[in-house]
């Protein structure tokens, strides 16, 4: 990446941090197979089984942790394979979510939250599952405040699954059955994610490596820079303080219509500009040098409108001219203000 670049992306990816760079560059010299039963796979194993542990006690959870490739598998296996049904999904959820549960039945989202009369009429006594974002991956909308919805979940022996792609290792873990992270998100490497489960019992096994609940060779470098990462971040140690990233937003709001759903996180803004389209106005501040992005990066390349704005009821002329600025552990108060400079001049 260029070294001039003005990287405000990091919903979509964030840089590894050192400290989870050189584990994983510790892992990579345990080579042997976890699975192994020789001493060297046992060393292997001894190491994959540290990170569990490590993941879980910089996560707070008590329960059990299934590494992945990332959040995408960690959706699939949660949703997939839940000994519950009917599925429930947030009509803004990430693109992977209603991957991972074609079929599922859609909840309206109003003023920011899941629509609750509409999730009780939906849910079935004993046997449902929610999936819920903690943070959506566009507005940076908090969708999970406090314990209401879990508690609506939980009443009639749901599972609430919550996606916490966009708020693991930045803010506490909501209270649910099943959660999801991706290392790449805050600081790890790219590749590793997990599945936290309250119990194994809630899913049916498929065979093969993590208790049984995935198949594939443990990636144990990864797993190693994923618990670094977590170690090593939180917002408390970013280059931005929390009223800073607040005061860049109060900036926003002087520059053009920032869009807010609901109650707002400090890292994940959605704004739209005066008159420009969002694929022009990213065409023009990447000509200078920043980098944002339209929506989600898994649909921020597509020309049609951002199904999670459509949920949100935001208007479509609105929508057409909106793009996420997301803030991550490296980003400084001076690239903040260059952004906001760079914005004010391209849309003068």
């Amino acid at each position: 990446m260029p070294a001039q670049t003005v990287y405000l992306d990091h919903a979509a990816t964030t840089p590894m941090l050192s400290a989870a760079r050189d584990a994983w560059l510790e892992g990579a010299a345990i080579w042997a197979n976890p699975s192994s039963p020789h001493a060297a796979g046992r060393s292997a194993r001894a190491a994959l089984e540290d990170a569990r542990e490590r993941v879980k006690a910089a996560l707070g959870w008590e329960g059990e942790v299934i590494f992945t490739s990332g959040a995408s598998e960690a959706l699939a296996i949660g949703l997939g394979r839940a000994k519950a049904a009917p599925r429930l999904i947030s009509a803004v959820e990430h693109d992977a979510v209603f991957r991972a549960a074609p079929g599922a039945q859609v909840l309206p989202v109003v003023g920011g939250e899941v629509d609750a009369g509409a999730l009780s009429q939906a849910l079935v006594a004993g046997s449902s599952v929610v999936a819920v974002q903690s943070v959506n991956s566009e507005t940076g909308t908090l969708l999970l405040q406090g314990d209401a919805l879990a508690d609506q979940v939980h009443a009639e022996g749901g599972l609430l699954l919550a996606d916490c792609s966009q708020s693991a290792g930045k803010m506490p873990l909501p209270r649910a059955d099943m959660v999801v992270v991706s290392a790449h998100k805050l600081g790890g490497p790219v590749g590793i994610g997990a599945l936290l489960l309250r119990d194994f019992a809630m899913l049916e096994p498929s065979g093969g490596q993590e208790r049984g609940y995935r198949a594939g060779t443990e990636n144990l470098p990864g797993a190693l820079g994923f618990a670094a990462a977590l170690e090593a971040g939180g917002v408390e140690r970013w280059a931005t303080s929390e009223d800073e990233r607040w005061r860049f937003l109060e900036r926003l709001r002087g520059l053009g219509t920032v869009i807010e759903p609901g109650r707002q996180c400090s890292h994940i803004f959605a704004v739209a500009a005066p008159r420009l389209a969002a694929t022009a106005l990213l065409i023009r501040l990447d000509s200078q040098g920043f980098a944002i992005s339209a929506g989600s990066a898994c649909s921020s390349g597509t020309l049609k409108p951002s199904r999670v704005l459509q949920g949100f009821g935001v208007d479509p002329d609105l929508a057409r001219r909106t793009v996420r600025v997301s803030i991550g552990w490296n980003t400084t108060p001076a690239e903040l203000d260059a952004f906001a400079e760079a914005w004010e001049q391209v849309n003068a």
